[in-house]
């Protein structure tokens, strides 16, 4: 019979990051805290909660009040928080046979806060590699209307300044991802603690970090490649603008010279 009691895992990324010196003096004055490299365990009453750096918290069979107000504490050193913070379940027990993950629910030999953090790096990754790729998502889709613009009338119908703005969101998007794409590796704490790795590599494997990070890859590559359309029609413009005004002067010369000879 299994009396194992089945815990509850929550991943959220509350923002792009957290200003991480001022927090972890706050935390560590404030809470029951140790630190782990760029991660901050917060210690409570039967759980704990697991910080990053890049915007995330996972917390590990924390009550509902604990981590409202914990989330509160982190906002108030968030640095462009989510308007609808993304959020992933998993259900847990610890004590089990081996260490697997199946259905949302994961077994684990040993439930030791050093087991927990492997597995939150993970999670952690797992839930800002969906806000990175929500944030390409919506890009692409903002800017689909501009190649089917160009395709059927041969031209992008935007002036200047709005052709600038897209390419300055489209840039932000692409830069955001790219300056973040090193949370995506293994994690330097697997350098010091390698005997932890096998933990974090089955939850990894599990939800699909590294494919996940080839799809927003070839996303990334069509934000790039709606950046050099962009750049190549705003320079057409610009050429078709100078070859007008050249136009114009000649004519302009031309009638000058027909009027002096006139008169």
């Amino acid at each position: 019979m299994n009396n194992r009691a089945i815990k509850h895992c929550l991943t959220v990324c509350l923002a792009q990051s957290f200003q991480a010196s001022q927090l972890r003096e706050k935390l560590l004055d404030t809470t029951r805290a140790q630190i782990f490299r760029n991660a901050i365990i917060v210690d409570f009453k039967g759980g704990c909660s697991i910080v990053f750096s890049y915007g995330v918290v996972v917390h590990w069979n924390v009550p509902l009040d604990e981590r409202r107000s914990l989330h509160e504490m982190l906002l108030d050193y968030a640095i462009k928080p989510d308007d609808e913070p993304q959020e992933d379940n998993f259900s847990y027990e610890a004590g089990c046979e081996q260490d697997k993950i199946q259905h949302d629910h994961i077994e684990l030999q040993s439930g030791d806060f050093m087991v927990l953090l492997a597995l939150s790096h993970a999670m952690a990754q797992s839930i800002k590699l969906a806000a990175f790729e929500g944030n390409a998502i919506d890009t692409i889709h903002a800017t689909g209307h501009l190649p089917q613009a160009l395709a059927r009338e041969g031209a992008i119908k935007l002036n200047r300044k709005a052709m600038a703005q897209i390419r300055g969101q489209l840039f932000l998007t692409k830069s955001d991802i790219i300056l973040n794409y090193d949370l995506l590796d293994i994690p330097e704490f697997f350098w010091e603690h390698p005997e932890y790795q096998h933990i974090y590599s089955m939850a990894a494997n599990y939800l699909e970090v590294r494919q996940r990070t080839e799809v927003l890859s070839k996303k990334l590559e069509t934000i790039h490649e709606l950046l050099e359309m962009l750049a190549d029609e705003q320079k057409h413009q610009h050429s078709s603008a100078l070859e007008w005004i050249i136009i114009w002067l000649i004519a302009v010369e031309i009638v000058m010279s027909l009027l002096d000879k006139l008169f």
